[in-house]
């Protein structure tokens, strides 16, 4: 007790400088807030749904911090020592946090015991630093008006820092494994600054510096070996061999080899296998080119391996594809690797193909040209960004940018395994005045796939005619595609419009594929 009033009483004769203490406000604002995106940035990519894992995450998070605070009431004493031991404690829980949940999922059964506690843990010990950083600070000050002002001001800063970088320079460049060692590190070295600023007040000092000194030690083994470990856990995600892995600012790049089979991962979801893409691409495309009025303006939204170009690009009368994708390393990658130009036939380095590297929504609203064909060759709608690229606003826009007499054909998921989303897709097409028709198809990488194929004029599908060379499709097949079994139509009138405001899509996908 005469400990703490001699602090006390230093503080008020102005012996303690308090920048260093609004220093660690600020730089813990940034490191708490980047825990909670980077737990609720892995939720979303190992579990798909992202508004449910950010509202779970925030939510554990919230509450958590909440009862931090409340427990901060127990501590009367030694507040430099229960500070730094809050902040070790909490360097290394969240510099270990990324790997815990990435292992858990890739070993274990228990992804979501483990999220939670981790969510929890953190949350606890950030809703702790506040309230005991505030009240030695106020001691100081002796003024809790522009005490609250000033650690309110550094907090609220530092979270709108730490909420700008993860997205934008930490996850490209560091991946969420080194990013958390790193952030966690940064802890460690606010309690070391506590430790070595304000000595005199600290009862435990000796036994901290060495917790702080081993636990720094951890953090920077986790952060140098951080690769390996994230390439050893990835491993497991995986059957085949990994050849190449990216983390881009839009996605998770992963590409797969196993004798002749290549596949592309996007964020987890295959993309392509080499051994059936044939099958896709071919149905996806010569459909709508063989019954477009004029073929010479095509636009691809999508399709950055260039399979599909390497389709169109058959056909002689083509003068200009425009080809719209958001991830411009993924194009890059398609355009020079080897492997995957020996499947596109090099359709990237073709003069007659533009590439543009753009949101699809935002090039339809901007562009003013029209398109004899438009090719939605899009990610299936697992998450909400995704969905707004299906919603009836999106083909009104595509519809703007047709030419009387043109064609769309749009990868519309499974009618087997996501039979409600396959139809929302067509009555949502529908709902734009566009006339459409469905078909589908087996892929062996996919299982049962389907497609809408529309125009802003009427059309008949028996007057596909296929006049460019095939792998899979043939006259026989071509009629084949458009037939539907009774177990693929039962939910076709059950189903609503997808709109932004409405996104019915998204339900109906996760419900059908969290089934499987």
């Amino acid at each position: 007790m005469a400990k703490e009033n001699s602090i006390k009483k230093d503080m008020s004769n102005g012996k303690i400088n308090a920048a260093p203490l609004m220093f660690a406000v600020f730089i813990i604002a940034i490191c708490g807030i980047i825990y909670e995106l980077i737990i609720g940035a892995i939720s979303s990519y190992l579990l798909g749904d992202s508004v449910k894992q950010y509202s779970i995450t925030i939510g554990l998070y919230m509450s958590a911090m909440g009862i931090g605070s409340y427990i901060t009431k127990k501590f009367k004493r030694n507040l430099f020592d229960v500070f730094v031991v809050i902040e070790l404690t909490i360097g290394l829980v969240g510099g270990i946090s990324a790997v815990a949940l990435f292992a858990a999922y890739g070993y274990t059964k228990v992804y979501l015991p483990v999220m939670y506690i981790t969510i929890i843990t953190i949350g606890i010990l950030v809703g702790l630093e506040i309230p005991i950083l505030t009240r030695i600070i106020e001691e100081k000050e002796n003024n809790l008006r522009m005490t609250l002002a000033n650690v309110l001001s550094f907090d609220y800063i530092g979270a709108l820092i730490g909420s700008v970088a993860f997205p934008l320079i930490l996850l490209p460049h560091l991946g969420y494994i080194k990013t958390a060692f790193l952030v966690g590190f940064i802890n460690i070295v606010v309690a070391n600054i506590i430790i070595y600023k304000y000595s005199e007040h600290i009862k435990r000092i000796d036994i901290l510096k060495v917790v702080a000194a081993f636990f720094a030690l951890i953090i920077i083994v986790g952060f140098i070996t951080a690769d390996s470990t994230a390439d050893k856990i990835e491993d497991s995600f995986y059957r085949d061999q990994i050849i190449y892995r990216k983390q881009t600012k839009h996605q998770r790049i992963v590409v797969t080899k196993h004798r002749d089979d290549l596949r592309l991962f996007l964020n987890g979801n295959v993309q392509f296998s080499s051994q059936d893409e044939y099958r896709y691409h071919e149905s996806l495309i010569h459909p709508a080119m063989s019954l477009a009025k004029e073929r010479k303006e095509i636009l691809i939204l999508g399709g950055g391996d260039g399979l599909a170009a390497r389709e169109i690009l058959k056909y002689d009368d083509v003068e200009r594809i425009t080809l719209v994708d958001l991830d411009k390393e993924v194009v890059e990658f398609c355009k020079t690797n080897p492997l995957v130009k020996s499947l596109n036939n090099k359709s990237l380095d073709n003069d007659k193909v533009n590439v543009i590297n753009q949101d699809a929504y935002k090039f339809l609203e901007t562009t003013n040209n029209k398109y004899d064909v438009v090719i939605v060759d899009l990610p299936d709608p697992n998450n909400e960004a995704l969905n707004k690229l299906y919603t009836n606003l999106f083909y009104r826009l595509i519809y703007s940018r047709l030419d009387d007499g043109g064609m769309i054909a749009i990868q519309s998921t499974s009618p087997y395994y996501a039979e409600k989303a396959y139809w929302c897709i067509r009555k949502t097409v529908e709902s734009e005045g566009l006339y459409t028709t469905g078909y589908h198809l087996y892929v062996p990488s996919f299982g049962d796939w389907g497609f809408t194929l529309a125009s802003n004029q009427e059309f008949d599908k028996d007057d596909i005619n296929l006049s460019v060379p095939t792998k899979y499709l043939n006259d026989d097949m071509v009629k084949a595609l458009f037939v539907f079994a009774d177990d693929e139509k039962k939910s076709k009138d059950k189903v609503e419009v997808n709109s932004l405001t409405n996104p019915v899509l998204f339900g109906y996908y996760e419900k059908a594929w969290d089934s499987y």
